[in-house]
């Protein structure tokens, strides 16, 4: 008896029901780590002995580095202070519950064993180690999933921005190389399924894709692609050509992509599709060594409990240096975050925002629970000793808690005068070195017209 022939899946049509549990891990997950690390890591911003403006991993092309020339960065890329576990474990006391590395940025260069290349760690470097491998290890023994970037545009191959056609080397560029389908068919993709088929990633998060020889048909064509070697994969929306520059969110509904990507902003508001928010912790994602212009744990601990208040994830940036260190501010930043998460996590994880109201003021986020009646209220200002709130109402007889502090805390309560919440001394002084203080309310959202 024959077998019959299996009907092919149009992941471009799936329904609300199927998308809606591929997403769920992730959008409980709220909180991520961005790695940029490659050969650009190597010249640390630095050309000919002179600083190169601009971010760190965009050297080649800001410093019009020939590729002939900084193939010899990659051949000095020996990462020997690399270690994956502690990279996962870095990422786990921080609170982060997923990590996206790239695995080839614009310069071409992979970060794993390729057999479609040599132009990666392990045939064209000093250190011989498959990084990928490595750290998808590390992160499954810390229960991190796993994901990955990949750049669509291309500087070194020779079917894309590479040696046989420099003239495309240029953001600017508006010519269109011919080439460049045989460089999607043929490289691109296999390299792609190599990724899929031996790291088995959660997530691929594309760039890269605004060159004009990629089209929104190429998009469309790969997503399909990509979703019928793994069926549970995330991915971003730079997999098409809808996002509108920074802001990342696609300016069409007939563009694909399974979430929005604004870069280093924030949404001004919520939003009624899946969105996550990349950001530096200074100003450049590769590492560049005299970018010292740090965020403070503060400012980044405002921003994902801004992230989760307005229904988004909050994907934090580190820069590797070229031994493979993560640096120690960055890593002094994510232990701040880890401690205020130790405490505050359950305002951020399987959240989602309110219908209505996701802030009053500047001082003040609410965020919900899933499938839940528990209102969570975020203060930024530490000095208040009296606070009112007029968007959530206390369910009768319930107890309000401040997340850290172990006591009920006492309030009233009117229909005219909103919510007025007492903060005792013993409470300010435990909680007073935290970046925000966490109300934990039994109740419904208050609507106000």
């Amino acid at each position: 008896m024959a077998s019959e022939e299996i009907a092919k899946v149009d992941y471009l049509k799936e329904s609300d029901k199927d998308f809606d549990a591929r997403m769920k891990w992730w959008r409980d997950a709220k909180f991520g780590m961005f790695i940029h690390w490659g050969v650009y890591s190597v010249p640390a911003g630095i050309y000919n002995g002179e600083e190169v403006k601009g971010i760190g991993e965009w050297i080649m092309e800001k410093g019009k580095i020939p590729v002939e020339e900084y193939e010899k960065f990659a051949k000095k890329f020996n990462p020997v202070d690399f270690d994956a576990r502690e990279w996962a474990k870095i990422m786990k006391q921080a609170g982060m519950k997923y990590v996206i590395i790239t695995s080839k940025h614009h310069d071409g260069f992979a970060l794993w064993d390729s057999k479609y290349s040599e132009y990666d760690m392990v045939d064209y470097t000093p250190f011989k180690r498959d990084i990928l491998k490595e750290l998808s290890a590390a992160c499954k023994e810390e229960g991190i999933s796993f994901g990955m970037y990949h750049s669509i545009m291309d500087w070194h191959h020779p079917q894309a921005q590479g040696k046989k056609y420099p003239k495309y080397n240029s953001l600017d560029s508006t010519l269109i190389n011919p080439e460049f389908p045989e460089y999607v068919e043929h490289y691109m993709k296999p390299q792609l399924k190599e990724l899929i088929e031996n790291y088995d990633p959660e997530v691929l998060w594309f760039d890269g894709e605004w060159i004009p020889a990629y089209t929104h048909e190429m998009g469309l064509d790969l997503y399909q692609y990509l979703r019928e070697l793994k069926p549970s994969l995330i991915i971003n929306n730079r997999v098409d050509k809808g996002r509108q520059g920074y802001q990342g969110m696609n300016s069409d509904d007939k563009y694909i992509g399974d979430f929005g990507t604004p870069e280093q902003e924030i949404l001004a508001g919520t939003a009624d599709v899946d969105w996550e928010s990349c950001m530096t912790m200074n100003d450049t994602w590769g590492f560049k060594t005299n970018d010292h212009n740090w965020k403070d744990a503060e400012v980044l601990i405002f921003n994902l409990v801004d992230v989760a208040a307005k229904g988004g994830n909050y994907l934090l940036n580190v820069g590797p240096t070229a031994e493979g260190i993560i640096p120690v501010p960055s890593v002094e930043r994510l232990q701040k975050m880890g401690d205020w998460l130790k405490i505050n996590g359950e305002a951020i994880y399987e959240t989602e925002k309110l219908d209505r109201n996701y802030k009053e003021g500047e001082n003040f986020r609410y965020i919900k629970k899933k499938e839940e009646s528990i209102y969570y209220v975020a203060s930024f200002d530490n000095t208040a000793e009296n606070i009112k709130l007029n968007y959530v109402k206390p369910a009768k007889d319930s107890e309000i808690m401040l997340l850290g502090y172990n006591k009920p805390i006492a309030y009233t309560f009117s229909d005219i005068d909103g919510l007025s919440i007492e903060l005792p001394k013993e409470a300010k002084i435990n909680l007073a070195e935290s970046s925000a203080w966490v109300f934990k309310i039994i109740g419904e959202e208050r609507i106000i017209e």
